[in-house]
């Protein structure tokens, strides 16, 4: 199958634009700077301009794959030297980097021109964009909805035509999620397929991988192609793919085995629209030829969720102690939201011994999984279990500040979290639109190191539900 581009120019035709001359690299940067400054006000997805910077970059030689391509960076662990950088937090407000993340390097090495940041909650630490500092991200598909999270604001940035494609990082499916409620395509990569550094070896024993939310299958894979490999003196590297990712997008991904389920991990479905997109996307791979199975992932047991509770409450304290450390003070009362603080304060009575514990209870799970999908290529379930929620609905206030965990929750109560579990890839795919016309994306886990069957297979969705001719209500 050859993919077809969008009929909204991708980044890689907007690459390809350049090079042919029919555009320079200043049109693209001044257009999308417009965009972006009509829009603002819409959808406050972008919270830290960087104009000049890129204007000035705009006027070199281009050079790299995606050579004069406006492009955003995630307000969150990804830095430039000198720019602002706050990780949506009113403790990092006039926070200035010193230096630039290798990540930053390697996109600008392809030719990306960043434009500035998007909005992101404090610390990622929600499934949603709203944080107290910047203000709520505003979903183009329905603006009193949200985005989700954490990478809401590039999800935004990109479904409304300000980009045609943003930098995005996952934790916990910060990826997936914003694609799913944004209607694009998501990739979280195999653990260390990117590099976090200079600063970070990995992130939260290798929870944390960095990628971008696109419109289109080939720029998620020509990204990839980018950015991956280690850098020197990483901790460990990915498994080496067998070739560049961009081949795999056409490639025939065969007749795939496919588990899926529309249960969550408690036995409930999730709600009946996320229903309807599953039943829709293992119809669609019926006709496609593949073969679906119904299973449920096993390992999923009430100890298995206590680790995981247990290091996400470690990492909160570890963030802010970082940030500690980083800037010499400690954070104010009115610095640190509610629930951030809230986490932080359980994530400090998480003893050493506790926290090594449910890393060995996380592994020994890994395992189960790595089993099961050695009986299955690709296990299927929806991205989220509920369309975007309004806007609101996953904050916390002083008197509940679990609320915006709680409701957030109810949000993503299918496990994406597995894939940063065990390090495997994972993708969420925009195939379905409820009656209201918001998307609900479906999410399929891979085998550790196996990108390329996930990037196989969804070009051959794209192909058959080419979904980037969808345009939301505010669109550039």
């Amino acid at each position: 199958m050859d993919p077809r581009p969008p009929v909204e120019p991708d980044a890689t035709e907007l690459a390809a634009m350049v090079r042919r001359r029919e555009v320079t690299p200043a049109q693209l940067v001044e257009a999308a700077v417009e965009r972006i400054e009509r829009l603002g006000p819409a959808l406050n997805a972008v919270v830290i301009p960087m104009y000049e910077a890129a204007l000035a970059a705009a006027d070199r030689p281009p050079q790299g794959p995606f050579a004069g391509v406006p492009y955003l960076l995630k307000d969150l662990a990804t830095e430039v030297a000198g720019g602002r950088f706050t990780e949506g937090s009113r403790f990092l407000r006039g926070h200035v980097s010193g230096y630039d993340s290798e990540l930053v390097l390697r996109l600008r090495r392809a030719g990306l021109i960043v434009l500035g940041r998007t909005n992101t909650p404090e610390f990622g630490m929600v499934p949603t964009c709203e944080p107290v500092l910047h203000g709520p991200t505003c979903n183009p598909w329905d603006p009193t909805r949200s985005t989700s999270g954490s990478s809401g604001g590039s999800a935004a940035a990109v479904a409304a035509g300000l980009v045609a494609a943003a930098h995005g990082n996952d934790l916990g499916g910060s990826i997936r999620f914003p694609a799913s409620a944004c209607g694009l395509f998501g990739l979280k990569p195999t653990r260390a397929r990117n590099p976090l550094g200079p600063e970070y070896g990995d992130v939260v024993g290798g929870w944390a991988c960095e990628h971008a939310l696109t419109r289109s299958v080939r720029d998620s894979a020509a990204l990839l192609d980018a950015t991956s490999g280690p850098a020197p003196g990483d901790p460990y590297p990915a498994p080496p793919p067998l070739r560049p990712f961009a081949l795999e997008v056409g490639a025939d991904p065969g007749r795939l085995r496919i588990a899926y389920t529309a249960r969550t991990p408690d036995g409930s479905p999730g709600h009946p629209d996320c229903v309807a997109a599953l039943d829709d996307a293992v119809a669609l791979c019926e006709e496609l030829g593949h073969e679906l199975t119904e299973a449920d992932l096993p390992g999923l047991t009430p100890a298995v969720g206590a680790a995981i509770g247990t290091v996400f409450d470690a990492a909160t304290a570890w963030i802010v102690r970082y940030w500690v450390r980083r800037l010499g003070r400690e954070p104010a009362e009115d610095e640190l939201e509610p629930l951030t603080r809230a986490y932080r304060a359980a994530g400090e009575r998480v003893g050493a011994a506790d926290y090594l514990l449910a890393v060995e209870d996380l592994q020994a799970f890994a395992r189960v999984v790595a089993a099961f999908l050695a009986r299955f290529d690709l296990w299927l379930t929806p991205t989220m279990s509920t369309p975007p929620v309004p806007l609101g609905e996953i904050t916390s206030t002083e008197d509940d500040p679990l609320r915006a965990a709680r409701n957030g929750g109810r949000t993503v109560a299918y496990p994406a979290v597995v894939a940063n579990l065990t390090g495997n890839p994972a993708m969420s795919v925009p195939l379905w639109w409820n009656p209201a016309g918001l998307p609900v994306g479906v999410h399929f886990l891979g085998r550790f190191g196996d990108e390329a069957t996930l990037l196989r297979l969804a070009a051959q969705l794209e192909g058959a539900r080419p979904w980037s001719r969808r345009r939301p209500p505010v669109h550039a």
